[in-house]
């Protein structure tokens, strides 16, 4: 499914269907410590109902599964959701192939609502009200983030500027460590209650880190498969000159918890 926003990459249409083979494969890349952030905030843990917006192929609930909470994942593509089922065999999670704004489920049906790498996609002001008539009485809202930081790190810089060649629009560059912006629509019905921003190292291969960024929007979900053929051979050679054979990448993770009131 094309998906085309002004504000995103200057209106150029994305489908994350088209990359999720390499998505399912090499976006999986969250260390401990996210996940360990989480869970000391009391969230998406035993007892608890969870619902991940933006689910992509699962990453978040195939995740956090074994500490406890019932899942239930939604994504606008369904081949997203293919790929999270398959990756998912032998968990008791819910899919459904669905955009954020078309979810319909009942009344407090949830205790957390989760939204990773996906919450400035949405169309707040339409799913705001749903979002908190499906949450429980203090239910809560967890947006994360995390991305690799260019100014700080030599090989995220050189293949940002190549996907940049390819793809002049691609506006996911250039990231910064910053907070979580949370839209002004959110104020009367929600309360921020916690924000964090830490920096992380994470480790990649050659092949990995070559595999995250094919999988980045700026790539293959946008650029025409001969010129996804032009940027790996070009990629690879870029990897094979600048990077060792393991490495780690700079990167920053944030969070933002908001409390239903």
């Amino acid at each position: 499914m094309n998906i085309t926003d002004r504000n995103i990459d200057k209106g150029r249409a994305f489908d994350w269907g088209r990359t999720s083979s390499d998505y399912a494969k090499y976006r999986d890349i969250y260390p401990e410590e996210f996940y360990r952030r989480i869970t000391e905030r009391g969230l998406c843990t035993q007892g608890q109902k969870v619902l991940d917006l933006g689910t992509g192929t699962g990453v978040l609930p195939r995740n956090m599964y074994r500490f406890g909470a019932k899942w239930t994942a939604t994504d606008i593509s369904e081949n997203q959701i293919e790929q999270a089922k398959l990756m998912s065999q032998g968990m008791d999670i819910k899919y459904h192939a669905m955009s954020a704004e078309e979810i319909n489920f009942p009344d407090a049906s949830f205790d957390v609502i989760t939204a990773c790498q996906c919450f400035f996609y949405f169309k707040h002001e339409q799913i705001m009200p749903t979002l908190r008539r499906i949450l429980k009485p203090d239910g809560r809202i967890l947006v994360l983030y995390m991305a690799w930081l260019p100014h700080e790190d030599k090989i995220a810089s050189e293949s940002e500027k190549l996907v940049l060649r390819y793809n002049p629009s691609w506006s996911g560059h250039g990231e910064t460590m910053r907070p979580i912006f949370i839209p002004d629509c959110y104020n009367d019905s929600f309360e921020l209650i916690h924000s964090e921003e830490y920096r992380l190292n994470v480790r990649f291969t050659r092949e990995s880190w070559h595999g995250r960024i094919k999988a980045c929007r700026g790539v293959g979900a946008s650029l025409a498969p001969d010129e996804i053929a032009e940027w790996e051979k070009e990629h690879k050679a870029l990897l094979c000159s600048i990077a060792p054979e393991e490495f780690d990448i700079v990167h920053y993770a944030a969070m933002a918890e908001l409390k239903r009131k």
